[in-house]
């Protein structure tokens, strides 16, 4: 008995594995899918007239892989400033990405909770909420492309290491644990986007009426 409980706590201890480095990849491989979401969610908001529904979805599927993100840049910020040994060690970010990380932190949560109000309320809400939220994503759009474009070099050294093994070892220590955390959110945020899917007809038969 006591051994399968030590078999137990090594797994988990591996499947949690990874301290700093498994930090930094967990929030390469969020920032890789988060990129390819916006993406999309870019394409939508240049027609968001027809693909209203198409915008609703993928932005409530971005929302666990959001949070996510924020939970393991906030995880390393909390860990280095309370002077973590292993994360003092590895350093802060660049300056420039310290500076500009509350303004990513504070529009990205003013973008997707004046949406998630407006999904709520309807087409027909307050006026002050449209312009809340049309005001934050054009701040959030500015000071996140910064952000992408900072982190991208990094990005695909980060990515070929942690996904790169032709044979899937857990070469890099918890990296079973970032793909079930990553997969979870995603598989969170299409739960989401799909139990909310009756708030979608007022929107839908408003913009395709305007259009």
């Amino acid at each position: 008995m006591a051994t399968a409980h030590k078999e137990i706590d090594e797994r988990g201890g591996e499947l949690f594995a990874g301290g700093v480095d498994g930090n930094e990849l967990l929030t390469i491989s969020t920032g890789a899918v988060l990129f390819v979401l916006l993406a999309a969610l870019g394409v939508t908001i240049l027609m968001v007239g027809t693909l209203i529904e198409e915008h609703l979805i993928i932005g409530l599927v971005l929302i666990p892989p959001v949070a996510l993100k924020l939970a393991s840049t906030g995880w390393r910020f909390t860990k280095y400033y309370t002077h973590d040994e292993e994360y003092v060690e590895k350093g802060p970010p660049q300056l420039f990405l310290r500076l500009l990380a509350p303004l990513v932190v504070l529009t990205t949560i003013v973008v997707f909770a004046s949406g998630v109000v407006l999904l709520f309320e309807g087409p027909h809400a307050h006026n002050t909420m449209f312009l809340i939220h049309k005001v934050s994503f054009f701040a959030w759009l500015a000071v996140t492309a910064l952000h992408v474009l900072a982190h991208l070099p990094e990005m695909q050294g980060g990515l070929r290491a942690d996904w790169g093994s032709r044979n899937f070892r857990e070469d890099i220590p918890g990296r079973s644990g970032r793909g079930i955390a990553l997969a979870s959110a995603i598989v969170l945020g299409v739960v989401l986007a799909v139990v909310l899917i009756g708030e979608y007809a007022p929107w839908v038969h408003y913009m395709h009426g305007a259009h």
